[in-house]
């Protein structure tokens, strides 16, 4: 199969954030629905190895794969929208393409040879492309590279993208995003940013063979000539990209527009007849046909760039869906919460989810929305550092230990109830050295979380360096937190609930990694039936008052 793999590339043009993830995991899906086996590969211009030691208002999200990868949040898109996870290979950074060559320059394995951009970088990048294709598991790869076309840090890329393209001349294809803008004073859309773009691409050697063009207003037959006449693409390859009210109608809309046919006419591969796309529209009718609303408060630190959390949004969406609810979601800075407010902020939600994160800052507006919550028995979710501060505002507040806190912020602390993990004490190094990737935990029968799943044994994802610190777990237990998942091997208390709450869970995995349109994740599912049913109560304790 690695010889009849067919490449696929996804460019963008103009500006940045005109969603080529987006539009590469919906081909990918339509590609999908016709039977052909598609995976996608994100290619990131930053010289950072990962985004693992980024702040979130650098680049958004920071994705886990099953394999530990710290990746690109666009991966959580193709993971949500194919059903099928990715791994260290579906994402490559400058970093990581430098960082190979150097070691080979370093083991002497170019022979003496002066190492340059071409060949040897960009060798490297055709490389890391192929490594899918060559795997025989799948018939079509699609990369998207990130940047936009003429910034510098991208030209390697497109440089490689052209030598693929001449080295495999009828197994490779290019699609450009672009804006066309409506000038609201002149009242028309305008063309000539595409042209530019697609000029820019021709300087490098590049012809695109699609256009996907990103728009506020319908593009008509005049301007799709136009933009296929300044362009050398054929006009059934101009496809219209209007702005849509959630990502999940965009497979839809871009079915409609037939850019799946065009693009396996273009590769000469069999369409194997419409996709159906049942369960895809399906869970679009209840996204957009709720029955009732619950509104949930995420509390985290980051919440000036919402794409910092953009996993657990999506993952609130899938499971509103599966529960025929529209989710509305309350964003609360926990940098801004405290004692004298919490009640203003906290007051007639419906649950509230306490983020993950790192640091100090904010961690305190974390551990009050906790306590909130818990005396006011309103359902609870934490992930990651959000079960951290549930155990610490326990700890504090329910057995009295006023100093309790986690090492990671409190070095002298005199319980603490969090700690660092004893293999990551002699690390020093901060890029990919955490607990990262799936691990197994083994659920109590009969508690929230095995109720949420209805399986015992379990494997999640995780990203962290401290954990509860097992030493305190009696204390906690006798006092009404129990630890309902633990790691079989180690022992590693996973998942804690308080047995007097009506639903109070807090988890050291992120269950938001692995949730899909067609597979939601239980615990997010589970948490919003919860929150369905506090809802209830009170709509019913109303009616009792009148």
């Amino acid at each position: 199969m690695s010889n009849s793999t067919k490449y696929i590339f996804v460019t963008g043009g103009v500006t940045s954030s005109l969603g080529k993830g987006i539009i590469s995991a919906s081909l990918a899906k339509l590609l999908q629905a016709r039977g052909h086996s598609v995976t996608i590969q994100k290619l990131d211009p930053y010289i950072n190895i990962d985004p693992g030691t980024l702040n979130p208002y650098e680049h958004g999200e920071c994705y886990v794969t099953n394999d530990g990868a710290e990746t690109d949040l666009d991966l959580g898109h193709y993971e949500r929208f194919l059903n099928v996870p990715t791994s260290q290979a579906n994402n490559v950074t400058t970093g990581r393409i430098y960082q190979s060559v150097i070691n080979k320059e370093r083991r002497g394995e170019f022979l003496g040879k002066t190492v340059q951009i071409i060949p040897h970088i960009t060798d490297e990048i055709k490389h890391r492309i192929q490594i899918l294709g060559k795997s025989g598991e799948f018939d079509i790869v699609i990369t998207e590279i990130g940047g936009t076309v003429g910034d510098i840090e991208s030209l390697p890329y497109i440089e490689s993208v052209r030598q693929m393209l001449w080295e495999k001349r009828n197994q490779c294809l290019v699609i450009h995003l672009t804006l066309v803008p409506f000038l609201q004073a002149a009242g028309e859309l305008k063309t000539k940013p595409t042209q530019h773009s697609v000029k820019q691409m021709l300087e490098v050697g590049v012809q695109p063979d699609i256009l996907v063009c990103r728009t506020e207003h319908h593009l008509d037959d005049s301007i799709r000539r136009k933009i296929a006449l300044f362009c050398n693409v054929a006009q059934e390859s101009v496809i219209e990209s209007i702005d849509a009210s959630s990502i999940y109608e965009v497979p839809i809309m871009m079915q409609n527009e037939k850019l799946d046919e065009v693009v396996l006419q273009k590769l000469g591969l069999p369409d194997n007849g419409a996709p159906e796309l049942k369960e895809w529209k399906d869970f679009l009718h209840k996204l957009q046909n709720p029955k009732k609303i619950v509104t949930v408060g995420l509390v985290g630190k980051y919440i000036e760039l919402k794409d910092s959390y953009k996993s657990i949004a999506e993952a609130l969406e899938h499971a509103g869906a599966t529960n025929e609810c529209d989710v509305k979601v309350k964003w609360i800075h926990s940098e801004k919460l405290n004692a004298e407010n919490v009640s203003d902020q906290l007051k007639g939600l419906d649950g509230v989810l306490v983020a993950p994160g790192f640091g100090s800052r904010g961690i305190e507006g974390k551990i009050t929305a906790v306590q909130f919550v818990r005396e006011n028995n309103i359902p609870f979710f934490g992930i990651c550092l959000g079960m951290q501060c549930a155990v610490i505002e326990y700890a504090r507040n329910v057995l009295g230990w006023e100093n309790a806190h986690s090492t990671e912020i409190s070095k002298m602390c005199e319980q603490p109830v969090i700690d660092l993990m004893e293999e990551q004490k002699s690390i020093t190094n901060l890029g990919g050295t955490m607990r990262l990737g799936s691990y197994d935990c083994e659920l109590t029968e009969g508690s929230h979380i095995f109720n949420a799943y209805q399986e015992k044994d379990i494997k999640e994802r995780h990203r962290h360096r401290f954990e509860f610190n097992s030493k305190y777990l009696n204390d906690f237990e006798s006092n009404g937190m129990k630890a309902t998942g633990k790691n079989p091997e180690t022992g590693l208390v996973e998942v804690v609930e308080v047995s007097s709450h009506p639903w109070f869970v807090g988890a050291q995995f992120h269950p938001e990694y692995k949730s899909t349109v067609e597979q939601p994740h239980p615990l997010f599912i589970a948490f919003i039936q919860a929150a369905i049913k506090k809802q209830e109560v009170k709509i019913g304790s109303k009616e009792m008052s009148k």
